[in-house]
């Protein structure tokens, strides 16, 4: 009789279980895309898991895996400035993923609250192995990281702590109702911050309904959200945006070790066939490695050279040995059209002397030692940009195009794979495009990120010069004696990226003898004033933008200022032959709150030393109409030279 009881009592529990399951279900269905209501859950395990928190959002299961869930993603398109730079999304791993769920109290919120803010969504996919969209092999592939969610919940609760105010004086009801959902490797690294709230906070309903914006909606989000970056500046908000820098980026010893081990490396190619030109660059490098003894010669200083004995020797063999072969295949703008004003002026300048030299071109490819591929990447992306192609893959498709043309034509790529060709590109989005088809080239890349492609020994830095002026790329340089240097460090910039803001926060009107300020007027007034303070300051703050390049680099030089670089991993222009710790200072990005302490630790013979070594090595950083000794053409060319020499491989 009992059991009978105990029976029908459980029997009505789990009815009552049931009812409350079922409600609590269609509860969840009816309020998550409109409502307030959120939830958090774990799809699958090991290494391919997905964690999701969630709110006014829905999601659908795109992927090939049934263990992982993504967004739905827009095409490869992005609209964007010239100025705009691409690193793709940061990667995450699930330990660093389990690692942020530990400490989540620790790294987001001063208050150790782990609640998320009510309209926000975070959706973090990791999966090791292949690329869920395409099927390519990854080691981890990233929809929206940890590091974003993380952004947007410091600044929901900063704005929360700091009171009605703070928030009224932001006029959220402005920002954009269709954020752009970007593709994941098409966005920089640098602008995280603001996409972490116009990419989250957001009323739609469904995810699917993301575009991609165009670009005068791209700069109008951008600038009212650094109007939330600019009101939440404070010691906090920064330390843990220092959290983003590199941890242990790349030395510039590290550099140099890797440049040595780069010659003769098992992983350099070797020709399909040899070939008379290919022992004559190997008897170059035997004369080179046994050159004479020297400290220091003409018009060159021994102690700004890492070997100025070798570089004198294979200098002189470039002279008198180097043949280029300059394709006359393709198309203008893209081809056969340097622009040589503005930011990328540097490719155009090398194009126009390259195809105009008489001393080092050949018409008969049979007797090239190098083959030149006169292409422009800024023009090839603006040209492909007004024909609505955006994305990297549309570029890398021309790019292939243009290497299956010449290929079919010539034997020359096919001996050597495209090991004794070189390009000349500036633009930001240049090592990601020429990666894959291109990608056995020497490579003369402005944008010389050690650890993102670039590859120390085969390819080459070349320096951002701004070039102004065509007629008189020079004008105005030089700057006032050592002694008379009031200013201690300068810098003035738009802050672009996520190391200026930081640079600005710490050093701005801190102190009387650092000059670190904002953008300055574009006027003539403005300029002048510029380059007033870089000719009157003892270090110019050289600090990362959107990439790791910078033009203020040779700016420093021009106006005999020690240029202080700030931006991991960044390989310097010349970096083959140049001894850049003589005369400029590498400063690690987590190090800038400590930058006033490193400048005024040097001592007084050492600056001294920095600032002749800066003077010294400017004439390799010029441009000249007709090209001359030692200048920017043949130093750009004779790295092209000398890591084609150390690179080779006989059978």
């Amino acid at each position: 009789m009992v059991q009978g009881f105990v029976f029908v009592d459980m029997r009505r529990l789990l009815f009552i279980a049931s009812i409350i399951v079922t409600a609590l279900a269609v509860f969840q269905y009816s309020t998550l895309p409109h409502g307030r209501t959120g939830f958090a859950f774990v799809v699958g395990g090991g290494v391919g898991s997905t964690v999701v928190v969630m709110s006014n959002a829905t999601i659908s299961d795109s992927s090939k895996s049934p263990d992982s869930y993504v967004l739905h993603e827009e095409s490869d398109k992005v609209a964007g400035s010239d100025l705009e730079e691409e690193s793709g999304f940061q990667n995450i791993g699930v330990k660093d993923l389990d690692k942020a769920q530990r400490n989540s109290d620790d790294i987001f919120s001063p208050h150790k609250s782990s609640n998320l803010n009510e309209n926000s969504i975070s959706i973090m996919s990791v999966h090791h192995g292949k690329d869920l969209q395409t099927g390519n092999d990854d080691d981890v592939n990233v929809v929206s990281t940890v590091e974003e969610a993380t952004n947007l919940i410091s600044i929901s609760r900063k704005v929360e702590d700091a009171g009605k105010d703070m928030v009224s004086s932001v006029d959220f009801a402005s920002l954009p109702l269709s954020p752009a959902k970007f593709p994941a490797q098409s966005l920089a690294d640098e602008d995280a911050d603001l996409r972490s709230i116009s990419e989250f906070q957001t009323g739609f309903s469904n995810i699917s309904n993301f575009r991609i914006p165009t670009k005068r909606e791209v700069k109008r989000d951008a600038n009212k959200l650094r109007v939330v970056s600019l009101t939440l500046d404070d010691k906090s908000t920064m330390a843990r945006a220092l959290k983003r820098l590199n941890v242990k980026p790349m030395l510039i010893s590290e550099m140099v070790s890797m440049l040595r081990q780069s010659a003769g490396s098992s992983n350099t190619l070797r020709p399909r066939w040899s070939s008379v030109r290919d022992r004559e660059l190997l008897y170059a490098k035997l004369e080179i490695q046994k050159a004479p003894i020297i400290i220091d010669t003409a018009g060159l200083r021994g102690y700004v050279f890492r070997n100025i004995s070798q570089f004198k020797r294979s200098y002189e063999l470039m002279e008198k040995m180097l043949k280029v072969y300059v394709y006359r295949e393709g198309e203008k703008p893209i081809f056969h059209q340097p622009k040589m004003r503005g930011i990328y002026s540097s490719e155009g300048w090398f194009m126009k002397l390259m195809e105009g030299n008489k001393k080092f071109v050949v018409r008969d490819p049979r007797k090239a030692h190098l083959f030149y591929l006169p292409f422009s990447s800024q023009m090839l992306r603006k040209t492909l940009e007004n024909n609505n192609s955006q994305s990297h893959r549309d570029l890398e498709g021309y790019l292939k195009n243009y290497v299956d043309l010449i290929s079919g034509k010539y034997r020359f790529w096919n001996r050597s794979r495209g090991a004794d060709h070189f390009l000349v590109a500036c633009h930001d989005w240049a090592p990601k495009i020429t990666r894959q088809p291109m990608g056995n080239c020497i490579r003369a890349l402005c944008n010389a990120n050690g650890a993102r492609g670039f590859i120390i020994g085969k390819d080459t830095t070349l320096p951002v010069t701004y070039v102004r002026s065509v007629e008189d790329p020079v004008r105005d340089i030089g700057g006032k004696p050592p002694l008379e240097r009031a200013i201690l460090a300068f810098f003035a910039g738009s802050m672009h990226g996520y190391l200026r803001p930081i640079l600005r926060h710490y050093w701005e009107n801190k102190e009387a003898d650092m000059k670190i300020l904002g953008p300055m007027p574009r006027d003539i007034d403005g300029k002048r004033a510029y380059q007033e303070y870089m000719k009157s300051s003892r270090y110019c703050i050289c600090a990362r933008g959107y990439e790791v390049h910078t033009p203020r680099i040779v700016e420093a030089i021009f106006y005999e200022c020690v240029p202080v670089i700030i931006s991991d991993n960044y390989v310097p222009p010349l970096f083959e032959v140049l001894n850049w710790e003589a005369f400029s200072l590498f400063v690690k990005e987590s190090d800038i709150p400590k930058l006033r302490d490193i400048l005024l630790s040097i001592p007084e013979e050492e600056y001294l030393r920095m600032q002749m070594g800066v003077r010294m090595v400017q004439k390799h950083f010029i441009w000249h109409k007709k090209p001359a000794k030692y200048d920017l053409f043949h130093m750009v060319l004779h790295s092209i030279w000398h890591n084609r020499i150390f690179q080779l491989k006989t059978r």
